[in-house]
């Protein structure tokens, strides 16, 4: 069986907690640096259509099919804002804090880990039962005291909404490679190498509880999407790949689950669009009680395989 015991902090080693702050540290000068290159980018862009480049970067977020080649500035934008707020912070923390190398986050090689199949399998079976519960966030109400921060949410989720459905509308098969690398590929590896590889580590050494330290790090890997209609599916998805982490003792066994969960979406959306599918991905009322319970069950039965095939070598909970 898997060791689920957390071990406490090595002679010389950082606390956890200090950790995390540098950890924090590392990810805020990420962002503000990537945040820069991104106003840079929209800058030169706006610029060069010889008008307010002010005026025309607001109306880009809120109107970007207005402009020509927007849906490419906007995925380099997207480039820029995932490998500085998640990839590079991480790898530098890493590799200068805890003086580790790649194979420092594996506590098993890939070819050791068994049952692989069965993570792209389990994670599109999630996806209906997923589908319902992201259909009951989107009707949860605040109280009326909290009307205003309401409607700021109701606005922000609809601006982002818009968005993503403008950078997943695309007819090119050029466009759909590169969106796959940018809405899945670069979040894939970026995210869980900060949430799983960093955060859950550190936070299951912390409590001393890998349940928790999973869920800890699945509800900051949430939170930080800003998307209060989407919080509780993202935040089981997010304790999916940490226990898929935990289990396989390599990260590239989340990554794939992450990369599967958002590549097969960009691709059915664009499949559906193109009437090669009936089935729209995206509209989540179309989901089923009968189909969601399935869905749930199919993807316990695909947990509890991936478990035990994985549970005859002893694994480090840190992983």
């Amino acid at each position: 069986m898997t060791d689920f015991r957390a071990q406490s902090t090595a002679p010389g080693e950082l606390h956890p907690g200090r950790s995390l702050l540098i950890l924090l540290g590392f990810v805020l000068i990420g962002m503000s640096l990537g945040g820069i290159l991104a106003a840079a980018l929209l800058l030169v862009w706006t610029t060069s259509l010889g008008e307010d480049a002010l005026l025309n970067s607001a109306e880009l977020l809120n109107s970007p099919e207005l402009f020509e080649g927007s849906w490419y500035l906007l995925m380099g934008v997207q480039s820029i804002s995932h490998a500085f707020t998640f990839l590079l912070p991480s790898l530098l923390f890493w590799r200068v804090v805890e003086r580790q190398r790649w194979d420092g986050l594996h506590d098993r090689p890939l070819s050791a880990v068994q049952a692989l199949g069965a993570v792209a399998l389990l994670t599109i079976a999630f996806m209906p039962f997923n589908g319902l519960i992201i259909e009951w966030n989107q009707g949860l109400r605040l109280p009326v005291t909290f009307q205003v921060v309401e409607e700021w949410m109701k606005a922000k989720e609809a601006q982002l909404s818009k968005l993503t459905r403008f950078l997943t509308t695309f007819d090119d098969p050029l466009q759909l490679v590169l969106a796959v690398f940018v809405i899945a590929v670069l979040p894939a590896v970026g995210e869980e190498v900060l949430f799983r590889g960093l955060i859950q580590r550190k936070l299951v050494q912390w409590v001393g509880n890998v349940h928790l330290g999973i869920w800890l790090a699945a509800l900051l890997f949430s939170a930080i999407h800003l998307q209060f209609y989407g919080f509780v599916p993202r935040v089981l998805l997010g304790a999916l790949f940490g226990y898929l982490y935990v289990w396989s003792g390599n990260i590239w066994v989340p990554i794939l689950a992450h990369f599967v969960n958002n590549g097969f979406t960009v691709v059915m959306v664009w499949l559906h669009r193109r009437s090669v599918v009936p089935v729209n991905i995206e509209n989540t009322d179309s989901v089923p009680l009968t189909g969601a319970l399935f869905s749930l069950l199919l993807t316990i039965v695909l947990l509890i395989y991936f478990q035990k095939s994985n549970s005859s070598t002893r694994l480090d909970p840190h992983g």
